[in-house]
Order: structure tokens, then sequence, then C-alpha cells
């Protein structure tokens, strides 16, 4: 089972990094109790996906996050989006991230500051709210 998750992360990325469309690629790093690192793939202006790694767990319970979110508010200094996706490994559900993404320097509008809302249903465990802030680069 945990290779198969680690073949279909890396088969995520890999589809991420290939496509030449109008896309952009971007990193981010959520920090909280459970910080996480996150790979970005901007399909259009108002829609994007995300392949979100847990930073603070062994190599053997690599957990990752898929979500695709829509931009509801797009400005030229913020946006606030929400999304759906799902997680595996360490938690087994499904994510509904809710956050506001804006871009606080003129001069540096490939970087964004981030604030993150996510509901996760474990279907383990219960319900449960994680949030987070972090820093975004697009490419």
């Amino acid at each position: 089972m945990k290779q198969t998750i680690k073949t279909l992360v890396l088969t995520g990325l890999i589809s991420f990094m290939s496509n030449n469309a109008f896309s952009q690629i971007g990193v981010s790093y959520y920090s909280s109790s459970l910080s996480k690192i996150g790979l970005s793939y901007n399909f259009s202006n108002r829609v994007w996906s995300e392949v979100r790694l847990y930073s603070n767990t062994s190599f053997d319970d690599l957990t990752p996050e898929l979500v695709l979110c829509y931009n509801f508010v797009n400005k030229e200094k913020y946006n606030i989006y929400a999304g759906v996706g799902g997680v595996l490994n360490y938690y087994n559900g499904i994510i509904v991230p809710i956050g506001v993404q804006f871009t606080p320097f003129e001069k540096f509008d490939k970087f964004s500051l981030h604030i993150e809302l996510q509901p996760t249903l474990d279907f383990e465990n219960t319900l449960f709210v994680q949030s987070s802030w972090g820093i975004r680069y697009k490419f």
C-alpha cells in the first residue's frame, strides 16, 4: 500500500511538471502543527490544484493531499479560494480548504502569503479543522 501511495505521488508530480500549457507552477509551505509543503499548478486564473505533503511525518508515513481549488474572488493583490480534495495514509479522508492568498509587496509579485482553514473528514476518526499560514512562490 505504501509503495502505491509513493508511486501515485511521483506520477502526480511528474504530470504537473510536464504540461507546458497556459499554467503556472508554484511551490508553497504551510506552517501549523501539521506543516505541509506543496506543488501547485494553475490551470487558469481561477482554477488550480496542488499536491501537498505533510512535512512532519517520517518517510514511511508519507502523507499526500491532492486538492482542486477555485478562486471565488480574484483581485490583483489577493484571492479568496475554496476547494475539495483528499488525503491518504496518516489521515484518510476528504478535505475542504478555504483560504486567502495575498501579495503584499509590489516588487515581489511572485511571492504571496496565505492563510487557510481546512476542515478534514477523517474516515477512521472524526471531523477536525486544521488552520495554517504560509508562503507561496509562483514560477
